[in-house]
Order: C-alpha cells, then structure tokens, then sequence
C-alpha cells in the first residue's frame, strides 16, 4: 500500500494594516468569540494577525525586498461582510474595496516572485482581496455574527510579510513609509 502524499499549507504574502485598523478587527474576532461563534481570535499564534492575502502557493520564497522599496503605505476600506466556502460552515470575512494602488501591491508582488501554481483563493482571476473573521462559522449563526460586525474601517497599508507554515517562519518583506 502506497503512503499518502503529505500535505503541505501554501506559502503567502500578506499585506498587514495599520494598529488602529487592526485594533477594530481584533475587537471583531472578540465579539464573535465571547458569543461562543467561531472567530480568529482563539488562534494566538503570531502568524494570526488581520490581513490581506495577496498570494499563496506552495513553496513560495519570499521575493527580494527590493521589490517593495517604493511602494508607500496607502488607504484600504474594509468593507461589507463576505462568506466563502460551501455548506453549513462558511468563511466569514470583510471585503477589501480594491483600489489601484492594491492592485498595483499585487501585481508587483506577482512580478516578484514569477509564475506559479497559485492557490485558488489568489488565482489570477480569482483574487478576492479580503481579511478573514472567522474560518468555520455555521451559517445558521450568520445574522448573529453579522449583527456583531461594525461599518466600515478605515485602514492604511502598513507592511508586507511572507509566512511559511512549514516552518513556521514570518519574514517582514517591507515597511511602507507613510506618504
């Protein structure tokens, strides 16, 4: 009998927002939990902070940070509620109103490390720029979560980081200066 393959979690680039932005994030993640509703903030690793996946792959290497050297930092909107997934348990996360200077991160990014096998989730044409609330919550708790999620926060860009799960590593890639 042929063992399985082992599994691996992909790699990815992250943006990381700003301490105030964070902040209201963190206190979303605590609303859900002290509800007893599935939330991000039972996961205390360092690895578990709000942000914005831009890509994910398996074996990603983080790309020069050089790549990064004159990107500032610059506004995001987390917006309205979002759900990803199938069945009776769902991603719950806020969506990312995309902006240029988004897009342009991304596609400096994706420059920066090449082609590759991209996770569905930040496939080209596929990409749904996000921060995620909750990874497993029952849909049947979807108005009460939904009743704990505030308007929109404003945010700015604060830094870029590659995380590899295998290793458990966190590589802060870049800084953006404040423009």
């Amino acid at each position: 009998m042929r063992e399985p393959e082992p599994r691996h979690s992909p790699s990815s680039i992250e943006l990381l927002l700003d301490p105030d932005a964070e902040a209201a994030v963190r206190a979303e993640w605590d609303a859900l939990a002290a509800r007893g509703l599935s939330s991000l903030a039972g996961h205390t690793s360092a690895s578990n902070r709000p942000h914005v996946t831009l890509v994910a792959r398996i074996d990603l290497s983080p790309p020069d940070p050089d790549a990064f050297a004159t990107i500032p930092s610059f506004p995001i909107t987390l917006g309205a509620p979002l759900l990803f997934g199938s069945g009776d348990r769902r991603v719950l996360a806020r969506s990312i109103v995309p902006t240029s200077e988004l897009i342009g991160l991304r596609e400096t990014i994706l420059a920066a490390v090449g082609p590759g096998e991209d996770a569905p989730h930040t496939a080209s044409g596929e990409w749904m720029p996000h921060v995620a609330l909750a990874r497993r919550l029952r849909v049947a708790d979807l108005a009460e979560a939904l009743d704990l999620i505030g308007g929109d926060i404003r945010a700015h860009a604060r830094s870029v980081r590659h995380w590899d799960p295998a290793t458990a590593l966190i590589t802060t890639l870049a800084e953006l200066p404040r423009s």
